[in-house]
């Protein structure tokens, strides 16, 4: 009896292994689903947030390199190819993203001027229910990240950002870009 067992596991262990390996050639080769895809199944700013928040890493690398000064923002479907970018990059995805799933958000940059105490900042502003949003995932002090709001303006917006920035106490400017 107990020869039967073992050769029956042998036999199970053979066939297993080619539709093991099927498998493995069949998740590798799944096509991944485009900016222009995946947007058109989101359905508000929520699903933007949790595409952010599981996906979009600060690329620190990226500040070094633009440092001093505001290269042109990486495109949406770049961003989203690339899950990471700064906070233009981030500002400028969320901005066009929010616009393509629901005109009435009237999703904008907005600018945050910090110097000379820090690194100016770039958010991104959303109205809805007749409230102001900001959504801000292009930053790498994790208590700033996420969706922010209701605020009835951006110097309200303002006030939240120099009392729970780490670094900013006063912000010399804030406007939409």
């Amino acid at each position: 009896m107990l020869k039967i067992n073992q050769r029956s596991m042998m036999r199970l262990r053979l066939l297993s292994l080619p539709i093991f390996i099927f498998i493995l050639f069949a998740c590798a080769t799944i096509p991944t689903k485009t900016y222009e895809e995946t947007v058109l199944e989101w359905k508000s700013y929520k699903d933007v947030a949790k595409w952010m928040d599981r996906y979009f890493t600060y690329d620190m690398a990226r500040l070094k390199e633009t440092e001093g000064r505001w290269p042109s923002p990486r495109s949406p479907e770049e961003t989203f190819k690339l899950r990471s970018g700064v906070c233009h990059d981030a500002s400028f995805f969320e901005k066009e993203t929010l616009n393509r799933i629901n005109p009435s958000y009237e999703a904008k940059m907005v600018f945050i001027e910090n110097r000379p105490y820090d690194v100016n900042h770039f958010v991104c502003s959303f109205e809805a229910e007749g409230k102001l949003y900001i959504m801000d995932y292009g930053t790498y002090y994790k208590n700033m990240v996420g969706v922010h709001g209701p605020y009835n303006s951006l110097d309200e917006y303002k006030k939240f950002y120099e009392r729970y920035h780490p670094k900013v106490r006063h912000v010399q400017s804030i406007r939409y870009w």
